[in-house]
């Protein structure tokens, strides 16, 4: 795709940078053709990738017949077809997309624009209705619950987090260790660039009902647990020390609650009448211990596998470098 570039003394000049479309898709064989024609005809010059994930109908001949790449990821979840594309493909910019045919591909260019001219490392598609069934009230309020747990937890400045339509630099996608089965791929995005405290935009997109005859693969119960698991997991993993520590506060607290009447009934009479609170206020304290010490050395951990990310990321071409 060409893009233009401002360069010193607002100077703008043709730059070619290399798109790839990344389309994880399973049993989406009514609406992936679509998916493949909207975004040839928004990204002519790009490359578009179907991966198809042991889908159970034609995904794969009718993504090939509407001229994409198909490739197969034979372990289960969208995760894992996330994590092989990211893992086989090259390219300048990585635009990931569902193959339900419900985002915006028109959408994509701007997208792009903004995540090279403002030098960002990752661009979210933040969803918009564009009738009122597009976007289940159910779905809506989890991904709000969800966006603002994330945002309290990790301090990031996305408002939907679980988008599917985003775009990334190399540099991005290069450096993702990629850790999710399923649909909490999209948390977990989002919190890698939070852990490297790398630079996100988020643009306002049209969000479409899903085409008739094709179903959704989303659980809202299940698929939110897994989301939510996935957020816990993530914050004992990039936030050790807060967790650990507000454990270890808690633990304190209630031992001191039962601790203070023993001690208050020692000093008037020399005697401990109620050595079982006795007991469990020191056991509380002892995991109050606990939990600060291995607060402390998973945080150390943690600092470490940053520092190793960080390196990765690095050691990728930024996109200022594809103008050259």
């Amino acid at each position: 795709i060409s893009t233009k570039r401002p360069r010193a003394g607002s100077v703008r000049a043709e730059t070619r940078t290399n798109v790839a479309v990344l389309v994880p898709c399973y049993n989406e064989a009514d609406t992936v053709a679509r998916v493949v024609g909207d975004f040839r005809e928004a990204l002519p010059e790009a490359r578009i990738v179907v991966c198809d994930n042991n889908s159970e109908d034609d995904t794969a001949a009718a993504a090939r017949a509407a001229g994409a790449e198909v490739r197969r990821e034979t372990l289960q979840g969208k995760g894992h077809a996330v994590r092989r594309m990211f893992a086989d493909l090259d390219a300048d910019v990585y635009v990931l997309v569902d193959g339900d045919a419900t985002y915006h591909a028109p959408s994509a260019p701007a997208m792009v624009e903004m995540l090279l001219d403002r030098d960002l490392d990752m661009v979210v598609a933040r969803r918009r209705a564009a009738v009122g069934e597009a976007y289940r009230p159910g779905h809506r309020f989890g991904n709000r619950l969800l966006s603002g747990a994330v945002r309290r937890l990790f301090g990031v400045a996305v408002r939907d987090v679980l988008s599917g339509y985003r775009v990334f630099s190399r540099r991005f996608v290069k450096s993702f260790p990629g850790q999710a089965e399923e649909f909490e791929i999209e948390a977990e995005l989002t919190i890698h660039a939070l852990g490297l405290r790398l630079p996100v935009g988020e643009m306002d997109t049209p969000y479409h009902p899903r085409p008739g005859g094709s179903q959704s693969k989303l659980n809202t119960w299940r698929d939110g647990f897994l989301i939510s698991f996935a957020v816990v997991r993530l914050f004992a993993v990039e936030r050790p020390f807060r967790l650990f520590m507000s454990l270890a506060l808690a633990f304190f607290a209630a031992a001191t609650v039962l601790f203070v009447p023993v001690l208050g009934e020692y000093l008037r009479t020399g005697l401990v009448p109620k050595l079982p609170s006795l007991v469990v206020s020191v056991g509380g304290y002892a995991l109050a211990f606990a939990c600060a010490i291995v607060g402390v050395v998973l945080q150390a951990v943690s600092i470490g596998r940053r520092e190793a990310k960080r390196l990765a990321w690095l050691a990728q071409t930024s996109s200022r470098a594809v103008e050259r």
